[in-house]
């Protein structure tokens, strides 16, 4: 067994659904451990769109879906704006399972990065998506989901909204994950930050016709 790799976990039939149900038996890293589930991605096989975050957060870790919790409303909502609908696209994370440390009061679970390690173990999962959705759109949520796919050097700050060429899907671009859009600092700056977003994922939406 290769050590820290999801690699003896993917099964040989690699159907969405087979690949859902052996996540859940998933020790490639020690992220299982503190997790209640991993977290799959979901959506359709025949997605022309495939939407990558870093990982599941509080809500999603305890639901079992992807983009549940507040961030997934923003996308949702997001999505909605840009004639996106989310039914037809695949959502899913560099990581499957939520990594946490305790807030310093109460029973609050903050979330914490994946490391460098936990997204390489994690990688086998993802590509396995890839390979089943074979999207003609790939779109990183977030620095953490762009550089685990596109390289260390890859600044969302400065190339989001771009298409970059990549072996991973025709179109492959990048914006802000939506969590960031909720921890702005006041109102003005997240009517200023969503209206980016939405901007970005109108992009998407245009690609996406062109490409049907």
């Amino acid at each position: 067994m290769t050590e820290n790799s999801a690699e003896p976990f993917v099964p040989e039939d690699r159907s969405l659904r087979s690949l859902a149900d052996a996540v859940q038996h998933c020790e490639g890293c020690d992220l299982y451990k503190r997790a209640t589930q991993a977290v799959f991605g979901e959506g359709t096989k025949r997605a022309h769109v495939m939407f990558v975050g870093e990982q599941p957060g509080d809500r999603e870790d305890i639901e079992g879906h992807p983009f549940v919790g507040p961030a997934g409303r923003v996308l949702d909502d997001g999505l909605a704006q840009a004639g996106i609908i989310r039914t037809d696209a695949y959502v899913t994370n560099v990581v499957k399972h939520f990594k946490w440390t305790p807030a310093p009061r109460g029973k609050r679970r903050i979330h914490k990065k994946p490391d460098l390690r936990e997204q390489l173990a994690c990688r086998p999962w993802l590509e396995a998506e890839l390979e089943q959705v074979r999207p003609k759109v790939l779109v990183c949520l977030g620095a953490t989901a762009a550089q685990s796919l596109l390289g260390r050097e890859f600044r969302v700050t400065q190339q989001r909204g771009l298409f970059v060429e990549s072996d991973l899907a025709p179109f492959v671009t990048s914006t802000v994950h939506p969590s960031s859009i909720l921890r702005e600092r006041d109102d003005a700056a997240r009517e200023r930050a969503m209206a980016a977003f939405v901007d970005d994922l109108t992009k998407v939406a245009t690609v996406l016709q062109r490409a049907a």
